[in-house]
């Protein structure tokens, strides 16, 4: 494809408007005129068809996948294969998705004969998580004289795979990331004498009757007692909630008022901050996503390649319209996993419906695993008189409303709290520092 430059605009204004009021000023010179005309409008005819062809040895190739954090600006290397050698400037540019913002439209750079493959790095930042597709690359030169601009489009794809950005919360619990021994917050503790048997040895005054092994008493002749370790790795799991709870918005204490942000990003960042601590605590760490099935499940494991898996299930996520189906998952649960493990179901319960439901349903797993259910706080639901700024009758209403709402959740909290499950409504800019601590918390009593 060829346009015209500006150049070439320019020199039209320039040369033929001139020459055309020449030619009615004095016709005796029409001829001289309009040659020189001719001249122009064929020395720029000749300029196209030169460009015509130019740019039909050069392609370009893009990465496979482009790797980005929300917000955080990165760069799509591009390489401009030069088959034929060309020396000259060359303006580059792709189409993005809205997700995608570029930090310019364009982006210039020059293939020489000496290198047949050049690599233009272009700047872009990553708004909002997801999976997204290049699909051409899109080059411009200018003709030999400068008048025209050749254009092609150059067939190439590449995944650019946007995941949550996890800078914000890391910082917030950066002592957690510090290589010193025996990793958290604090230096913790194991309390307990653990579960695991490690070994046997010879009876000492003072043992508990409880740790002797009778069998091995019997067979030696003497009493023996049964030596046992700290558990030190541990099954986690989180199971995600993306049915159609996920895509409320969250509440915005900076602004005081609801964000952009639904509760499932919060919980894709949750679960990746968690899973991140849980190896460096040693456990093996999995997540499951859930509305009226089970939609993804990744069993338990650590490294960094179980981490990028746990990674790439979760970037793509999105709430679905429907309700979710807690029996579907405890009975996943309990199928599927063999080994105890500590379940952290991270979903909302303040539908009255829907938490009967999870009552219910939890007592399938309940026994076997111990679970924990969060659901991020809402301030509008609250005590009657947590404020005084009731003006008017419909705030009356809607504080009795909000009440009944915070009362029906507490009435949960207990019911689950009786059947061995710890319930907690966690605010929205701490949600990873408090999931963390539940996490630490059990780890250092030896609940799990």
């Amino acid at each position: 494809m060829i346009v015209p430059r500006t150049r070439l605009l320019v020199l039209t204004a320039l040369a033929l408007i001139p020459l055309s009021l020449l030619m009615a000023m004095r016709p005796e010179a029409t001829y001289t005129f309009a040659a020189a005309g001719a001249v122009f409008v064929a020395l720029a005819a000749l300029d196209a068809v030169l460009a015509r062809h130019l740019l039909d040895g050069v392609r370009a190739r893009l990465p496979e996948t482009v790797r980005l954090s929300v917000d955080r600006p990165a760069d799509v290397d591009i390489t401009i294969i030069n088959d034929q050698l060309l020396n000259r400037p060359l303006r580059i540019g792709l189409s993005l998705p809205e997700e995608i913002r570029a930090e310019s439209e364009t982006i210039t750079t020059r293939i020489t004969s000496q290198t047949p493959n050049a690599h233009a790095p272009f700047a872009v930042l990553g708004r909002k998580r997801g999976r997204y597709v290049i699909e051409n690359v899109y080059m411009e030169t200018a003709s030999p004289l400068g008048l025209w601009a050749v254009r092609a489009v150059a067939p190439a794809t590449a995944e650019i795979r946007v995941y949550p950005n996890l800078l914000a919360e890391r910082r917030h619990l950066a002592a957690l990331f510090l290589n010193r021994g025996n990793v958290g917050i604090h230096a913790q503790r194991q309390i307990g004498k653990g579960r695991d048997f490690e070994k046997l040895r010879e009876y000492v005054p003072g043992d508990n009757y409880d740790d002797i092994h009778w069998k091995a008493t019997a067979k030696r002749g003497h009493p023996v007692t049964k030596i046992f370790q700290i558990e030190r790795t541990q099954e986690v799991y989180l199971a995600i909630d993306t049915s159609r709870l996920s895509a409320r918005q969250v509440w915005n204490s900076e602004t005081a008022s609801v964000g952009d942000i639904t509760q499932l990003e919060r919980f894709v960042t949750s679960a990746l901050i968690l899973g991140l601590v849980a190896e460096k605590q040693g456990d093996l760490f999995g997540l499951l996503t859930f509305d009226s099935q089970v939609r993804h499940f990744v069993r338990a494991r650590n490294g960094k390649t179980h981490y990028g898996l746990c990674r790439d299930a979760l970037y793509t996520v999105q709430p679905s319209m429907v309700s979710p189906d807690y029996s579907e998952l405890f009975t996943f649960l309990r199928l599927r996993l063999r080994r105890r493990a500590l379940v952290i179901v991270l979903t909302c319960l303040d539908d009255p419906v829907l938490a009967e439901s999870f009552i219910q349903d939890a007592r399938i797993a309940s026994g076997h695993h111990l679970l924990l259910v969060n659901m991020i706080k809402d301030p509008a639901i609250a005590p009657v008189f947590h404020a005084p700024d009731v003006s008017e009758t419909d705030h009356l209403y809607q504080r009795l409303g909000a009440h009944l709402q915070w009362q029906k959740l507490r009435e949960t909290e207990q019911t689950l709290r009786h059947r061995g499950i710890s319930m907690g409504i966690l605010d929205n800019e701490t949600l990873c520092t408090q999931l963390v601590s539940q996490y630490i918390s059990m780890k250092q009593r030896q609940a799990i």
